[in-house]
């Protein structure tokens, strides 16, 4: 295994944990980053030489380097691929009664650049390095020994799939089922395989969903950005006197609708369920100057902030749509503020919500402080893992 040398007190992060390397780190007159093929793997040194783990490569890639071992000379190998991945199941079977959950957070499960969501007896995984995608092979082979799932898609289309200049293109192995069925927090799910967004569900909500869910007893709800209506319904299964669902997907709507009829068929029979198509934005404006107002709102955006040049321009877009979104609450209403950006800091979108309430001359107390769950651990040297935050705020 060659040597990756890094330039003198470049090693820092890298000793307290961290487990990325940026390519303006390296020396490049000791190790020039073009020696190097995408996904091989390398002892990384500080200037001195001290060997401070092993990592897999990718010279075309910001982050050039990802370690997976803190010792050197240590192969990412189908045996520690094993390794982790039974760590990662045992973890999940402690926390989880039943087969759906993320599987594999990356960096939170120790292996740079994988995901893996399972649902029941399929598992969509999202590859986005050139050093796990080297290793799909064994990635299967562990799966099929730990589970023995009955398909697999490998679901592509991720932009750091293309910094890391690998295909977009999906692949599956197995029968695929038409579309997921995911039991949570006491609802039943539909949401799609391969045609939806991320994986086809976000499982790091599913804490937030059942603390939102405390106030939904006689409320009228709205679920903003709500996509197959996650907190919406689950809402609307605890007792919730109306929902309305918002989202500019038409697909995404009648997703919502549809598990909101599964799992209250007597809200959704009496036309107490809703579905909104749109720009959230300008949709949030019309429901103001109509007149609308809800007694608890779900506000989960995607991310505004993508890259950190962005952040400026991104907090703006979380300040305003918090503003539009409490402007329709009624008085000691409920607001859950949620960010899926790591690039905005817990306090920043604190700040949001408290902002928004001090412009309507309200105040906003703070009932709940959630990130996400538990299958999608944190690791302790990487906020960057850190990055869902979730408030739950009365106003009024």
């Amino acid at each position: 295994m060659r040597k990756l040398w890094l330039k003198k007190n470049e090693d820092r992060r890298i000793r307290a944990g961290h487990l990325w390397v940026f390519s303006n780190e390296v020396d490049t007159q000791k190790s020039p980053l073009t020696d190097f093929a995408p996904g091989e793997e390398a002892t990384l040194c500080d200037a001195r030489g001290a060997p401070l783990g092993s990592a897999c490569l990718n010279p075309a890639s910001l982050i050039c380097a990802r370690l997976h071992a803190h010792r050197a000379d240590a192969p990412l190998d189908k045996t520690l691929l094993h390794e982790r991945l039974s760590r990662a199941l045992a973890l999940r079977q402690r926390l989880f009664p039943e087969p759906w959950y993320r599987l594999c957070h990356g960096e939170g499960d120790f292996l740079p650049g994988l995901v893996i969501d399972r649902y029941g007896e399929h598992c969509t995984l999202q590859i986005s390095t050139a050093g796990m995608e080297s290793r799909k092979e064994f990635i299967v082979q562990c799966l099929d020994e730990l589970l023995a799932p009955a398909s697999l898609l490998f679901d592509n289309d991720l932009a750091a799939r293309g910094l890391e200049g690998l295909s977009r293109e999906a692949q599956s192995r197995g029968d695929l089922p038409g579309r997921l069925e995911v039991p949570e927090n006491g609802c039943r799910f539909f949401a799609p395989c391969a045609t939806g967004q991320k994986t086809g569900w976000f499982y790091d909500q599913r804490a937030n969903r059942r603390e939102l869910a405390r106030y939904a007893d006689g409320a009228d709800v709205l679920d903003i950005f709500c996509y197959a209506g996650g907190f919406g319904v689950t809402a609307a299964a605890a007792g919730a006197a109306s929902v309305a669902f918002l989202d500019a997907s038409p697909q995404a709507l009648a997703l919502a609708r549809e598990n909101a009829a599964v799992n209250a068929p007597a809200l959704a029979g009496k036309g107490a369920v809703e579905t909104i198509c749109g720009d959230a934005f300008h949709q949030l404006n019309e429901l103001y100057e109509e007149g609308r107002r809800f007694s608890l709102i779900s506000l989960d955006p995607p991310a505004f902030i993508k890259r950190r040049k962005d952040a400026a321009q991104g907090l703006a877009a979380y300040r305003k749509i918090n503003v539009l979104a409490m402007r329709l609450l009624t008085p000691g209403g409920v607001l859950a503020s949620s960010s899926c950006s790591h690039h905005l800091a817990a306090e920043a979108l604190r700040g949001c919500v408290a902002q928004a309430a001090s412009r309507r001359r309200l105040h906003a107390r703070l009932v709940y402080a959630g990130g996400q769950g538990p299958d999608h651990p944190v690791h302790a040297a990487m906020p960057e893992t850190a990055y869902l935050k979730c408030f739950i705020a009365q106003v009024g």
